[in-house]
């Protein structure tokens, strides 16, 4: 691929994520834990990713989530070099998450360590040893679902990440919604659940959201999963912003 045409591919990621209302997705990410994002993906690349699922080459280890009772499905952990539209998305997500993140940390009193690219913070986590790239390909068959967890690969945590169906709902499959467990301060849990339409994105946070108690801002601990899948075939990408020890 020439200079020109990476630049055009650049650009078309650019406008995707640009496209978001950003001020809305960050109140609704305050509020929730979670928010939709606008089609990143269009459905000829949604399969061409779910196709990268059984090419194993792509990938630097796999996971089946039955056998270490993290629910039920596989799935996959991208080897270097990543695909271009991943490491696209990556690129183009980070900064417009950086506000919400710092802002984040901010009314928690810690430290927003996170500078203003991608590659700058990736440096930084392989400098703590942290060296493992961690997008993944999710897939699921009827039948499985993922526990409620959080994505936490060492010391150097970005709060932020983003999953984007690669099947649409009510076709591909049925079931398969993304579930938010927030365990509120001196509260019951609260649980919001998303179905996502095939391309879009969500982005949800990736273990605490800062909320407002009597005592001012606390950290309020927050799980992610994924229900049931009742019919068909569901994959996903997640993207998450940190690299892993």
């Amino acid at each position: 691929m020439t200079t020109t045409e990476q630049r055009a591919t650049a650009d078309v990621y650019a406008r995707r994520v640009a496209a978001a209302d950003w001020e809305a997705v960050t109140e609704e990410v305050d509020a929730y834990g979670c928010a939709l994002l606008p089609q990143l993906l269009t459905p000829r690349q949604c399969a061409e990713l779910a196709g990268m699922h059984e090419d194993t080459e792509r990938f630097r280890s796999t996971v089946d989530m039955r056998r270490h009772r993290f629910g039920s499905g596989e799935y996959r952990y991208f080897g270097h070099p990543l695909p271009e539209v991943v490491q696209r998305l990556r690129d183009e997500l980070y900064p417009r998450l950086l506000p919400i993140a710092r802002d984040w940390y901010r009314r928690l009193g810690r430290d927003a360590e996170w500078p203003d690219t991608l590659d700058e913070w990736l440096r930084i986590c392989h400098d703590a040893g942290q060296v493992r790239p961690t997008p993944i390909l999710l897939r699921y068959e009827t039948g499985d679902w993922n526990a409620l967890h959080r994505d936490i690969f060492g010391e150097k945590v970005f709060p932020l990440q983003v999953v984007i169906n690669l099947n649409a709902p009510g076709e591909d499959h049925t079931g398969g919604e993304f579930l938010l467990v927030e365990q509120r301060p001196r509260a019951q849990s609260r649980g919001t659940a998303t179905l996502i339409p095939q391309g879009h994105g969500l982005v949800f946070t990736t273990r605490d959201r800062p909320v407002m108690s009597r005592r001012g801002w606390s950290a309020s601990p927050v799980r992610h999963g994924v229900s049931a899948i009742r019919s068909g075939r569901r994959h996903t990408l997640g993207l998450v912003f940190h690299d892993a020890a």
